[in-house]
């Protein structure tokens, strides 16, 4: 069975320990020893030097093998006692006072953290003085963030004004909150009544949020792993292709993809993968002149068809000025 990401990193971290312990270790005993091929261990193995006790590079894990035993050479100098250089000090201390001002962090949570930058500034001497000129602040989701997290604590049902990208437009629904999480941007998941289905909601694409006083029941849903990114498209999603031109590189911001990869006009060519690639001749439709769908051959007909009934439209309202809409613009 194929291991992820985070089975990879506990081995790796219980590997360090058992190679101390066992120098000269026969690669074929340590991967019995593990439960995993000697493949995997191999490739545990290839990426090992490249850890350490610092991010800026040095005191890396000196680890190698001949295929059939595996050295490592400085064992001693990686296990001397840690001590915090200027950059480290301040990056640790400028997070940990940045997350206590957090919005909607659970009040024994702010307070461990901030006996726990103490303890670092004390630590840290000196080197913490950099710190104290350096402040972070967080954009306005945090109100969002607050009321996710209260609603959750209290198992309460949510309303929501949600801007959704795919469809260009703000939807209404009601939600029972399951969890927070950050993955480059900061998530909810939640039970969706609008959808009845589990659905993901990027905070920042919140406009307006309610705690409502319906307790929140959401069904029973098994966690999913996060730890190879947010979306994981099936491997029997149809592929698409989109290139875009400058003024459309937004895209790659707001659509899930597989590449994105630079043209010469300063442009992309994005290539996704969705169960629904119907639902992209909306984006074909916004793109315009920025941009369009390459592949498959079929969709990017029907996006063209779209666009020219579009156009028709437009022409028919030029041709009877008197409709609906030039009846409303002249009451303005």
């Amino acid at each position: 069975m194929a291991s992820n990401a985070i089975d990879q990193t506990r081995r790796m971290l219980s590997l360090v320990t058992y190679l101390r312990e066992r120098p000269g270790a026969h690669v074929s005993d340590v991967a019995r020893a593990f439960g995993i091929t000697e493949d995997e261990l191999i490739s545990d193995l290839d990426v090992l030097p490249l850890c350490g006790t610092s991010f800026r590079g040095g005191d890396l894990l000196d680890i190698d093998t001949d295929g059939d035993r595996i050295w490592w050479h400085n064992p001693d100098d990686v296990a001397a006692p840690l001590r915090l250089a200027a950059d480290e000090a301040t990056a640790l201390l400028v997070a940990a006072r940045a997350v206590s001002t957090l919005p909607g962090l659970r009040e024994s949570d702010r307070q461990a953290l901030l006996r726990a930058t103490a303890k670092l500034e004390a630590a840290a001497g000196e080197n913490a003085g950099a710190s104290a000129r350096l402040s972070v602040t967080f954009e306005s989701e945090g109100g969002v963030f607050a009321e996710v997290d209260r609603a959750i604590s209290e198992r309460r049902r949510l309303w929501l004004r949600y801007y959704s990208p795919a469809r260009d437009e703000l939807t209404e629904r009601e939600v029972d909150p399951i969890r927070l999480f950050a993955v480059g941007h900061t998530y909810m998941e939640a039970w969706c009544y609008l959808s009845e289905a589990r659905r993901t909601f990027r905070l920042d694409r919140v406009a307006e949020i309610k705690i409502l006083d319906e307790p929140s029941s959401p069904p029973e849903v098994e966690l999913r792993d996060l730890s190879e990114g947010l979306v994981q498209p099936a491997a029997e999603d149809p592929e698409v292709v989109v290139e875009v031109g400058p003024g459309g590189r937004w895209v790659a911001e707001y659509y899930p993809h597989d590449s994105a990869d630079e043209l010469p006009d300063g442009g992309l060519r994005i290539t996704l993968r969705t169960p629904d690639p119907t639902s992209l001749r909306r984006l074909a439709l916004r793109l315009g002149g920025d941009g369009h769908i390459v592949s498959p051959a079929d969709l990017a007909d029907s996006a063209r068809q779209a666009a020219r009934e579009a156009l028709a439209a437009y022409d028919e309202h030029d041709k009877h000025p008197g409709g609906s809409y030039g009846r409303q613009e002249q009451g303005r």
